[in-house]
Order: structure tokens, then C-alpha cells, then sequence
């Protein structure tokens, strides 16, 4: 029996063409909902770029979020730290960390998208490294050491300290990690946890039996300690009561999402393009290295307990939001995933299932009380008229079928 924490990542992935007030509203009234089905974690990006990706403030969204949830965590999906002075970030945190009342992850990460460094004028070549950099000093900052000053080739700090320290007494930090060890050497360094986006990617999964060495490996070698419990894997999946149904509900979206983002925006043409919504879902979800489950609920608990057995273990499973089902039917896929998933992979309905195999199996063993009911009945005569004529209209007394009347077929 597994014992993971569920969530939802929000890159976003929106299509251009809808009023971006009404989307924000809408992510906003989705955050709602994972919180009202039960889901643990919410989390969403930073880009500045692409069209389609356009939340460029995770600290924002997720002030608003805190006020229209109340126990959900809420995770920055990430802060690329190259793009910001690390003292800026840390007491955007610390008051996000209030205003949450105690409910934030610091994801960070060296930044995604060329084209956001490309616009700020920051070298691809530096950017993993600032991320290391801006984590050890805004680490010293939530710490509420004294008085400290840093000079680096990007910022400066004089005599710097935080005027407010964060509510929790131990804020976690997470990295993202996608396919190299840089994410990973990095969590075991700062002693982050880790979600892994590179999981929705056949690369990405097949470097995964590898990925959590490397965290180790970084931790030993900086005296500190990684947990798996703090890894979360990214998954991508759309769910509903039919394969058939499922594939209905996502395959045009889907096409729309590979066919115009992935490979006509990210990639610059340079990859699979589908030419019909059926080829996108078997390109991507029956596959020989499918990248997402497109099907029923059956259908992503195995996935999950695939990709435990791949990885040795982790603590949460993150589902990564797109478009690729209407609004209706998205919403109805991540409330599948909450009633029939999560229970299923918690192992929350294994007592119920050896209760009922435990009625069934002793059948004869309440046929007992049956009887007790039938002797109450025979000592009354009002009563066993009553009950002879119900059997006489077809209509049993007793749940074992047995005839209330001694001596009539069927009876004792």
C-alpha cells in the first residue's frame, strides 16, 4: 500500500483566443475545486513568453489562490531565480508564506523558456548556476542569521536581513529537475525536495530509475539529508469512464497542444506532427514510452504503480493541467482521479473489500439470525399472517429466501 500526496502543476498551457480575465478566473475557481475534492498540493509557473504560458507571477496567482482556499498547499512552480534579486524573492515568499497562513513551497528553478532570458538579456550558459547561488543566500535569509553582505557578478546585498521571517519554522524548498542531474545535484546541495517535469517526456521517464541518485549522491557529499517522500513526479492524464470515452474527450485538444506548442512553438516544427485527434492519443498515451494515461481510472493506477516501481519510490504524484478536454470534462477528470484513484492507490478500500469478502465467505454463519427472526415471528400470530400472506404474493421475509411457514417448501 502506497502512501502518496496528490496535486495539480499549472504551467499553465492555455491556448490563445480566450479573454485573459476570465482565465485567470477560471484557473482560480480550479484551485477551488482541487481543494474541495481533497487534493494536497497546488502549484503553478513563471513565463514570460510563448502565448500560451502567461502567468508571470506565481506569487501573485497564488495570493489570490490563498484567499479562496483554506488548507491546500501552495507550491511556486517555479521562481526562476536568474530573472530576480534573491532578496526580492525572499520576502515576496515570506509574506506569500502569511498571507497563506503558513502554506507555501518555494519551488525555484534556473528558468524555463530561451525567450524569457533572451528578453532580459541573461546567458543560458549562467543560469543554473545563479539558480544555485540566489538558493544558498535566500536560504541564509529564512534563517534570519545576522546581518550579512554578498557581492556576486549579478546582485548585491549590504547588511542584509530580513524584517520578517517566514511563518513556517522550516519552509521546504523544491527544484524543478527535467532530464540532466543539475536539478537534482541541486536539491541534494540545498536540501530541496524535487518535481520532476521532465516526467511527462520519453526522455524524461527513462532517466528517471537514475534521477534520484544523483540527490543522494549531491546530499552525502554536503552533509545533508534528501527524502523521497519530498519527490514528486509529474504526470500527465485525462480521465473518464471509457478508454473510448477518454479519447473522445482529449484527442482534439491534444492534437491542438502537440501540433501548435509543443512542436510548432517550442520545438520550431522540429518534431511529430498529428495529423488526426485518434493518431495524437496513440502517439502519446500508447506508445511503446507513452507520456500520459488517456483512459479510466484503472488505467492510471497502474501507470502510478509503474512508475513507483521505476523510480524506487516518491512522495507525490502532480498532474499537469492542459486544455486538452473541454472545461466540463476536465473538471470531471481530475474529480475521477480524487474519488477513484487516490483511494484506490492509498489502499483506503482494502478493509472495505475484506469486509465483503468476509460476509460473503460466511454466509452460513448469518443465516443464524434469520432464524432468530423467524421464531420472533412464529410466536405471533398477527405477525406470521401477515408474513404468510407477503409469501404467498411473492414477496420473501426472510433475506436467505427460507418460507416463514415450517413445513412449506423451501422453509427449515
Amino acid at each position: 500500500m502506497a502512501d502518496l500526496r496528490f496535486g495539480a502543476f499549472l504551467a499553465p498551457h492555455h491556448p490563445i483566443g480566450e479573454h485573459p480575465v476570465l482565465q485567470f478566473q477560471s484557473d482560480l475557481a480550479f484551485v477551488q475545486q482541487l481543494e474541495q475534492l481533497g487534493y494536497d498540493e497546488f502549484w503553478c509557473g513563471e513565463h514570460h513568453s510563448t502565448g500560451w504560458e502567461m502567468i508571470a507571477s506565481p506569487e501573485l496567482f497564488l495570493a489570490a489562490a490563498a484567499e479562496r482556499t483554506h488548507r491546500i498547499m501552495l507550491g511556486t512552480g517555479v521562481v526562476s531565480l536568474p530573472y530576480h534579486h534573491p532578496y526580492m524573492v525572499a520576502q515576496r515568499i515570506v509574506q506569500l508564506d502569511y498571507q497563506s497562513r503558513g502554506r507555501v513551497i518555494f519551488g525555484s528553478g534556473p528558468g524555463a523558456l530561451p525567450s524569457d532570458a533572451h528578453t532580459m538579456g541573461i546567458d543560458p550558459m549562467v543560469q543554473r548556476d545563479r539558480q544555485d547561488e540566489a538558493m544558498g543566500v535566500i536560504r541564509r535569509l529564512f534563517k534570519g542569521e545576522e546581518p550579512f553582505s554578498y557581492e556576486s557578478e549579478w546582485f548585491k546585498l549590504n547588511d542584509a536581513k530580513l524584517q520578517l521571517l517566514p511563518l513556517q519554522k522550516d519552509i521546504e524548498f523544491a527544484v524543478a529537475s527535467i532530464v540532466s542531474p543539475s536539478g537534482m545535484t541541486l536539491a541534494g546541495k540545498h536540501e530541496a525536495g524535487v518535481i520532476s517535469v521532465g516526467s511527462i517526456s520519453a526522455a524524461g521517464i527513462r532517466a528517471l530509475p537514475t534521477q534520484w541518485g544523483f540527490a543522494e549522491e549531491s546530499a552525502k557529499k554536503h552533509g545533508n539529508m534528501v527524502d523521497r517522500k519530498n519527490w514528486r513526479i509529474l504526470l500527465s492524464w485525462h480521465i473518464a469512464e471509457t478508454r473510448e470515452k477518454a479519447r473522445e474527450e482529449a484527442g482534439a485538444g491534444l492534437l491542438r497542444h502537440n501540433n501548435e506548442y509543443t512542436v510548432g512553438t517550442l520545438a520550431g516544427g522540429e518534431g511529430v506532427i498529428y495529423k488526426t485527434p485518434d493518431d495524437a492519443v496513440d502517439g502519446v498515451a500508447f506508445a511503446d514510452v507513452s507520456t500520459a494515461v488517456i483512459g479510466t481510472p484503472d488505467d492510471l493506477v497502474d501507470r502510478i504503480r509503474q512508475m513507483l516501481e521505476l523510480t524506487g519510490g516518491f512522495g507525490t504524484v502532480i498532474g499537469f493541467v492542459h486544455d486538452w478536454a473541454n472545461r466540463e470534462n476536465t473538471a470531471r477528470s481530475w474529480d475521477m482521479v480524487a474519488r477513484y484513484v487516490i483511494p484506490e492507490v492509498n489502499g483506503m478500500l482494502d478493509e472495505y473489500r475484506e469486509s465483503n469478502k468476509f460476509v460473503i465467505e460466511n454466509r452460513s454463519t448469518w443465516l443464524r439470525a434469520g432464524d432468530a427472526v423467524a421464531a420472533k415471528i412464529r410466536e405471533n400470530e398477527a405477525a406470521l399472517a401477515a408474513a404468510e400472506l407477503d409469501e404467498a404474493e411473492g414477496r420473501p421475509v426472510l433475506r436467505s429466501g427460507k418460507s416463514i411457514t415450517p413445513g412449506v417448501a423451501g422453509s427449515e
